[in-house]
């Protein structure tokens, strides 16, 4: 596999300078687009067929790469899974999808599914202009749609739009390599879009990863709670995650998660930090 197909994955690129190629970052996340679980990065996702950035066959869509993931909401009686796929066009533009499906038992919405198509920009190269410092940087959206049974009990809406800029570094002049991305979303999502949507809020998000070894990965990732109206605020989510890069198709992930208190609920005309509670989180990507 050549050097110049991974140009844009920031763990495989540490990888090649020691000698030995890995998987690497983005992930497919829970909605599809290339980033970590929660969170979007500015890279894209899946590897050119031939490394180049050409309208021929091979040169205008990269391999694919799959992710599936399990969250154990343990504590509010939630499983949550999902499956993506995502591939870039033209080495620059990502296509994604994710799929959803959330067993939500303490509800009594047992069979939530969720849909998401997205599209990711990544105007500006990492390290552009013959620099060391410059992040690339990236916009996307993401459409979502619901058919959990609260939407119409709440009278949200069953689908929605997000729009997100986003920057992401590796810092390599550090001890250790260190992965930092930051961004802005402008979102109208209930509990990630599970429950529904209503109005827009525009909110910050950011991930920190420290890689201690070639193909292992440890980090923090963030994601402020969007007040999105009719006094409905999400609470802030975030995680710390272990990520094992077996080799350089297989990725695998371990993390916990807390998305806020799991007693709160959504009631109209009163503000809550609406949560569905903490627990663990797994996932296997792959790499075609």
């Amino acid at each position: 596999m050549k050097n110049t197909k991974i140009k844009t994955s920031a763990v495989a690129a540490i990888a090649v300078a020691a000698g030995t190629l890995f998987a690497g970052v983005p992930l497919s996340n829970l909605q599809g687009a290339g980033g970590i679980a929660f969170n979007p990065l500015a890279y894209t996702a899946g590897l050119p067929w031939d490394g180049g950035e050409t309208n021929s066959l091979n040169g205008v869509v990269s391999k694919p790469q799959v992710g599936g993931w399990y969250v154990n909401l343990n504590d509010a009686d939630i499983n949550w899974y999902a499956g993506s796929a995502a591939a870039t066009l033209f080495g620059r533009l990502e296509v994604s999808y994710g799929y959803g499906f959330v067993n939500a038992h303490r509800y009594g919405d047992r069979s939530i599914e969720t849909h998401n198509v997205g599209a990711k920009l990544r105007f500006l190269d990492e390290n552009a202009f013959d620099t060391s410092w410059v992040p690339s940087v990236a916009v996307g959206g993401l459409w979502k749609y619901t058919d959990s049974r609260t939407v119409d009990a709440l009278g949200l809406d069953d689908n929605g739009f997000d729009a997100y800029v986003v920057a992401t570094k590796l810092v390599t002049q550090t001890p250790v390599p260190v992965l930092l991305s930051a961004g802005l979303l402008y979102t109208d999502e209930v509990v990630n879009g599970v429950v529904g949507h209503n109005d827009y809020d525009t909110v910050a998000f950011g991930n920190i990863d420290i890689l201690p070894a070639k193909n292992v990965a440890i980090g923090l990732e963030y994601k402020q709670g969007a007040r999105v109206g009719d006094g409905i605020r999400n609470h802030d989510y975030w995680d710390g995650h272990v990520a094992w890069f077996v080799n350089d198709r297989l990725t695998l992930v371990a993390a916990f998660a807390e998305t806020g208190d799991k007693d709160k609920f959504v009631r109209r005309g009163s503000a809550k930090n609406l949560g569905v509670g903490s627990g663990a989180v797994f996932s296997v990507q792959y790499q075609f």
